[in-house]
């Protein structure tokens, strides 16, 4: 109803102590999503699920199909294996279409590199061989060592892993070898980008605390979705902490490249897993948190869409939760309704400004803290 006063949710001992308590953190990836997001909400965090891409399946993709009988009508002298999965799914593809033998004979003929333990294991169970493993699992190895050995009049087939890899082409051309890109589980668009947008516009309000990316693509895609916002959206995930900004974070830093040339520092794990990415997050995001003294001496602490109020976590509503945050980054100072409007989701006005301010004084008991400024607005009273 509106105008009723906010009642704190107060979560359980439990709850309150894990790392992600009070946050908000946005999954953008697809495929292993829901794992990503039980990861993150083990730890405390609410979560939004919004994947940017989605994955084309493996026999309805008929470039999949085009680059497999291309390869079995001209054999390759070189296939770069660069995941599992997409790997497994090849030759799974390969034997649903009736060329499954055939594409493992060409294979077992070539030489065969991986970029990573996984892309290995999936070729060793198909009863091939490698020559060589990247140590540190990344793109740039492989391109390195394709360099170092030759390419010149070799046939190069890269297995790609859901965008251009543009790198290992254009590594394999410069070298003077023909390359033929095998698009494993391509990327497009998703049918419906509703989600998406809705994160795009969380973000822009800054009411996500983090965005989490599994793949480049993903990064780049979510640009693409925001459209006239992107500018707006880049501008949240550049602010700082004190600003309110939104953490990006990418599980390594292929996956940070589309945000990093336009500018944005992105959080990153030093080993590219999901546990690993998970607990940068969990160890990033509380460092943010905002903690001040108040006059009374009490305590509070800003985190994402809660305040702890001497430990005591207290979940607010949307208004009351951006009111709080701008007083608390003036630092003592006053803020007219108009500065503190500024700060409340769209279409609401100066009469909305007054209720968030008496709900959240009711809210977290803190009357005496929230003062008025006669004429002039609102203020935090903190300890000098």
């Amino acid at each position: 109803m509106a105008g009723a006063a906010a009642l704190p949710l107060r979560p359980d001992t439990e709850a309150t102590l894990a790392p992600l308590t009070g946050y908000t953190v946005a999954v953008t990836a697809q495929r292993r999503a829901d794992e990503l997001a039980a990861l993150l909400e083990r730890r405390g965090a609410r979560t939004v699920v919004a994947p940017t891409l989605r994955i084309v399946p493996l026999p309805d993709d008929e470039a999949l199909r085009a680059a497999t009988v291309e390869l079995i009508r001209e054999a390759p002298d070189v296939i770069v294996a660069t995941t599992g999965i997409g790997f497994r799914g090849w030759l799974e593809a390969a034997e649903g279409w009736g060329m499954g033998e055939d594409l493992l004979r060409v294979m077992d003929g070539a030489t065969i590199l991986c970029r990573g333990p996984k892309a290995l294991g999936a070729v060793r169970a198909a009863g091939l061989t490698e020559e060589w493993t990247a140590p540190s699992e990344t793109g740039t190895e492989v391109v390195e060592y394709l360099t170092g050995r030759g390419v010149a009049g070799q046939r190069v087939a890269i297995q790609l892993h859901g965008d251009p890899a543009e790198d290992f082409l254009r590594t394999v051309r410069e070298g003077g070898g023909a390359a033929v890109p095998v698009p494993v589980y391509r990327w497009t668009l998703p049918t419906d980008i509703t989600p998406v947008q809705r994160l795009v516009d969380a973000v822009c309000a800054r009411r996500i605390d983090a965005v989490t990316f599994t793949s480049a693509p993903a990064a780049g895609a979510l640009l693409r979705i925001a459209g006239d916002q992107a500018a707006d959206m880049l501008e949240a995930l550049r602010a700082p902490a004190e600003d309110n900004g939104v953490l990006p974070v990418a599980v390594g830093p292929v996956t940070a490249a589309p945000l990093t040339r336009l500018g944005v520092e992105v959080a990153q794990p030093q080993r590219a897993r999901l546990g690993s990415l998970v607990r940068t997050v969990a160890s990033a995001l509380p460092k943010r948190s905002r903690r001040l003294v108040l006059a009374t001496g009490h305590r509070i602490e800003l985190r994402g869409h809660m305040v702890l109020l001497d430990d005591e976590p207290y979940q607010l509503p949307p208004a009351p939760m951006a009111v709080i945050r701008a007083l608390a980054s003036a630092d003592g100072k006053v803020l007219s309704r108009a500065e503190l409007l500024g700060h409340l989701p769209r279409g609401a006005d100066g009469h909305a400004v007054e209720m968030a301010v008496t709900r959240l004084r009711d809210a977290v008991n803190l009357r005496s803290c929230v003062e008025t400024v006669i004429k002039r607005g609102y203020r935090l009273n903190l300890e000098t």
